[in-house]
């Protein structure tokens, strides 16, 4: 089949395609260890609430008639909005109102539109990029860009933790501002690694990001102030020239594709237009479902007390089975500041992670490989390929076991380097 060039862009080797591929070929053949995907644990607690407040919806006339039967705004459904709006007036003293605030069909939706907006090919015949100031970065904003060459992304610096922990810092002597970056783009915390970026680190961004007149995105599907995702201090922050992206999946919501844009008021405008153009309208169930959590502040209280100590316990149980079974070679991890994921570095690996990633696939262990996280980093980093990402989100059992197999794999792995 012919396609045009956008079609090739979307559907040729993009790294979350790959991804979901696995995964859904995965569940399908089923005795794999999942511990590659961002599908998030199913916490017994939320789900039996989401159960209690979807009943209600069934059951009162007038919510499902709204539900399933009416168009929301291109903006999203008011009433989310209105009390999101409030709940952060509340909370963090943020000047804003439910116009600043936009949904969308989930965040991977959301920044699709954003980026594409801010960058891409100009109509003065230029081309303006998205710079990640610290690379690796979420492997779902690689294949977003509808023109060639759209990241820029810089190396971090590695400050190295003891014996096997490591983090990653935001290397600013070399981020360079030419007129070519439209906006700075940060998850926080980061997907894949943990890592939650300093107030100091966001600070700095935030003072690049005005003294350039630029956006500074701020990616919060992990972190504050829902699902709360952080194990270390942090704060959420705001300002004129910041665009948070938040999403309802992380509390347990990822079916119902819920994404959240926070920015000014004439950023969203333009995102709203776009909204209708690509979706006519954003779905209603996660906003419905959540309204009246978010109207009384429920949903924040929930993030602290039962969806951030459920995945701090998880972290906390994989990290030791690791210092249980990594032994007889070189491995380093990712100080787990936040999110769902262990960030695995081997130095000096034999071979590469995506070899890595496809001999643990034959033992029935799904992992990522780190290279597809490093989008608009010049290649050749050797650091990149030694990298894998996992995920301690799922079963206890299966992940217990899945760190086990990788400690075998590896170890086998370079004993076969030293035979």
């Amino acid at each position: 089949m012919k396609v045009s060039a956008f079609g090739e862009k979307l559907t040729k080797g993009a790294g979350i395609l790959s991804l979901m591929d696995d995964l859904g070929n995965a569940l399908a053949e089923g005795g794999k260890i999942m511990m590659g995907g961002g599908n998030p644990g199913h916490i017994p607690q939320i789900q039996e609430l989401m159960r209690e407040r979807l009943r209600m919806l069934v059951e009162d006339d007038q919510a499902l008639r709204k539900l399933i039967g009416v168009y929301d705004p291109p903006r999203g459904d008011g009433s989310f909005r209105r009390a999101l709006a409030a709940l952060l007036r509340r909370e963090y003293g943020w000047k804003i109102d439910e116009d600043n605030i936009c949904l969308t069909n989930g965040s991977q939706g959301a920044f699709f539109l954003l980026f594409n907006l801010l960058a891409g090919k100009t109509t003065q015949g230029g081309n303006r990029k998205i710079l990640l100031p610290l690379a690796p970065e979420y492997i779902g904003y690689a294949d977003l860009g509808l023109s060639e060459d759209f990241f820029t992304s810089v190396r971090p610096r590695i400050e190295l933790i003891g014996d096997h922990f490591f983090k990653y810092r935001v290397n600013f002597d070399r981020i360079d501002l030419t007129e070519e970056i439209a906006a700075i783009c940060v998850s926080r915390p980061t997907n894949p690694t943990g890592n939650v970026l300093t107030a100091e680190e966001i600070a700095g961004l935030s003072r690049l990001a005005q003294a350039h007149d630029l956006p500074l995105i701020i990616d919060n599907a992990y972190g504050l102030p829902f699902p709360g995702m952080i194990y270390t201090e942090a704060a959420p922050v705001w300002g004129k020239h910041l665009v948070l992206c938040m999403s309802l999946s992380k509390f347990g919501l990822p079916a119902a594709r819920t994404g959240i844009v926070i920015a000014d008021q004439e950023l969203i405008r333009l995102l709203s237009g776009m909204n209708a153009v690509v979706n006519l309208a954003t779905g209603s169930l996660g906003a419905m479902l959540t309204t009246e959590l978010v109207e009384s502040g429920e949903i924040m209280r929930l993030s602290r007390e039962v969806i951030r100590p459920f995945y701090q316990d998880k972290m906390e149980r994989a990290l030791a089975r690791i210092e249980e079974t990594f032994s007889g070679f070189p491995y380093k991890v990712h100080v787990p500041e936040g999110a769902m994921f262990l960030w695995l570095w081997f130095p000096d690996l034999p071979v590469s992670c995506r070899q890595l990633y496809e001999r643990l696939k034959a033992r029935g262990v799904v992992v990522v490989a780190g290279d597809y996280f490093f989008p608009g980093l010049t290649p050749g980093w050797q650091h990149a390929r030694e990298c894998l990402r996992i995920t301690y989100a799922q079963d206890d059992k299966d992940v217990l076991r899945g760190i086990g197999i990788i400690a075998d794999e590896v170890r086998s792995i370079f004993s076969n380097k030293h035979a």
